[in-house]
């Protein structure tokens, strides 16, 4: 595809993903409610919100997800998220690579996320079928210190110019033994079950991002590019958020789990640590408010919302990130997700 052709349906995406964004609509998250406990015996005050995510040790469960870069727009984007990021501490992705892998000249929309935060935690992005060499590039790129494998089978099949071959898990094996960073391997809205966790954890890797549907809907945005737009009965396809940690409960205990799809809330966050993340991942939601607001005002609210996920730690009586993975007790779940999770124990 010419690299033009390729820029502008990063800014597509862009433009789709705002344009159908809509903060209030249900997800699998309004599907879990916590059992309330009026005498939480805590303190706000002696509370340690440090989370242990694989090899790191972060200050806070959350990160920036994976979003945008490849294009003028996208790129100046990718500058404002990475001195929000810088400012509030917070782990950065990008986008997918791709793009600045084919033309070089458009790295600088990529690698100015390393030059705004050059001691923040950053994740690149690309393909799960793209080269050991690719990946080099894109790590060097960054000088990331993680690097994310995209599955995208549904996004590239309703994508009129997708790929069509998906033969990806040696691929991602090698890569992973390769690499001397972590390789961070991602669905990007559609969730995992655990017969995928289990393939990718005997291919080597120990990152997953569940990508659940909840979040930004990438078969509906790319339903919307095709001519017919003949596509949109895939537009509720795949597992949620929650159905997915669901899948992968009782995981092995060196795998990190990465929650991203349909978080909105700090309440959606304590519900998914509950569930079983070790962080999770914003990515809509954060757009939308860069898109809207300055990046003061981005920074504050990122800073407000941490602020209001303590508070609710301190509500279900959590005094530690390791608490919350205790409280499994303290779920409720709807009839459906109930006879969801039954399927699981078959």
């Amino acid at each position: 595809m010419p690299q033009n052709q390729q820029s502008h349906r990063k800014d597509e995406h862009i433009s789709l993903a705002e344009k159908y964004y809509h903060a209030a609509e249900p997800n699998a998250f309004d599907q879990v409610r916590l059992r309330h406990d009026a005498l939480p015996e805590t303190d706000v005050a002696t509370i340690e919100t440090t989370a242990t995510v694989g090899k790191w040790q972060w200050p806070f469960p959350l990160y920036i997800e994976a979003m945008t870069g490849g294009s003028v727009q996208t790129g100046a984007l990718n500058a404002r998220l990475s001195k929000i990021a810088a400012a509030t501490h917070l782990p950065m992705a990008t986008g997918s690579q791709s793009v600045a892998i084919k033309d070089a000249s458009l790295a600088p929309t990529f690698s100015c996320v390393r030059d705004n935060d050059p001691h923040g935690l950053i994740f690149g992005n690309l393909g799960a079928g793209h080269s050991l060499t690719a990946a080099q590039t894109a790590i060097k790129m960054l000088t990331a210190d993680a690097l994310e494998l995209h599955l995208n089978v549904v996004q590239e099949l309703v994508m009129p110019e997708g790929d069509r071959r998906f033969k990806w898990l040696t691929n991602i094996q090698a890569i992973t033994a390769a690499l001397p960073i972590p390789v961070i391997v991602k669905e990007v809205g559609f969730g995992m079950s655990r017969p995928t966790m289990t393939k990718l954890y005997q291919a080597g890797v120990r990152y997953l991002d569940l990508g659940g549907h909840g979040g930004t809907n990438f078969a509906d945005i790319e339903n919307r590019r095709r001519p017919q737009r003949e596509m949109s009965y895939l537009s509720s396809f795949g597992l949620s958020t929650v159905e997915s940690l669901l899948a992968v409960q009782d995981h092995p205990a060196d795998l990190t789990i990465l929650a991203t799809g349909g978080i909105r809330t700090p309440l959606d966050a304590i519900k998914a640590l509950i569930l079983g993340a070790d962080a999770v991942g914003m990515a809509g939601v954060v757009l939308h408010e860069v898109l809207h607001h300055t990046d003061a005002e981005v920074i504050q609210w990122l800073q407000d919302w941490q602020a209001q996920f303590k508070l609710l730690m301190a509500l279900v009586g959590a005094t530690t990130i390791a608490d919350l993975h205790q409280m499994t007790d303290k779920l409720i779940l709807s009839p459906e997700l109930l006879a969801y999770q039954t399927t699981l124990k078959k």
